[in-house]
């Protein structure tokens, strides 16, 4: 046995296998990774998956809760690096919601599968992840004076479109941070503030 794999004894293997998967999924969609091809990425036995994983659907709820992760830090961080201004710290954040659907469309996509995490019933370690990024969300439209549900949703749905519209080729980054400016923009000026 390689050296390789006799470090996954000592408590690597779901490291290992999840890093792999991860790795796979910048390559190409959830829906084509396998157990097995995520062990032979990690260079481990076919079976080895399933002492981590009780099946694909288990593999890919980890990925789409590693990528909500990864999502929620990239907004957390550039909201944190846009200064005070509630507006540019707004701006940032949507940025970087964008900018993480271009730059991972893979991950983006396996955290919005319904068929992985269901939206009305998200598993007990995604909810947590949710609320997370709906509270950084839900914080960060509301330092602006914007405080209606309905607005943060609005705001979060434009944000989320405009992603997933650039990640599919359908819009250029630059066109989709420039939609969206002009949005915030308008929405800001033309809701009533408290």
């Amino acid at each position: 046995m390689s050296s390789s794999r006799d470090s996954y004894h000592h408590g690597r293997l779901a490291d290992a296998l999840e890093e792999a998967a991860l790795h796979l999924l910048e390559q190409m969609p959830a829906a084509e990774i396998s157990l097995r091809e995520v062990a032979r990425a990690a260079n481990v036995s076919h079976n080895a998956p399933y002492h981590h994983f009780t099946d694909r659907l288990g593999l890919l709820k980890a990925l789409a809760e590693r990528s909500m992760d990864d999502l929620t830090a990239a907004v957390e961080h550039a909201i944190d690096g846009a200064g005070s201004e509630v507006d540019a710290r707004l701006r940032a954040g949507g940025a970087a919601y964008i900018g993480f659907a271009v730059a991972h469309p893979h991950a983006f996509n396996v955290v919005y599968d319904p068929l992985v995490c269901v939206p009305t019933q998200p598993s007990e370690t995604m909810a947590p992840r949710i609320e997370r990024l709906e509270r950084v969300l839900a914080e960060t439209v509301a330092a602006t004076g914007l405080v209606d549900d309905a607005e943060v949703r609005a705001l979060w749905g434009l944000v989320h479109g405009l992603g997933m519209l650039c990640a599919a080729g359908h819009f250029t980054e630059p066109d989709a941070l420039r939609a969206s400016d002009a949005a915030i923009t308008r929405m800001l000026a033309g809701l009533p503030r408290e």
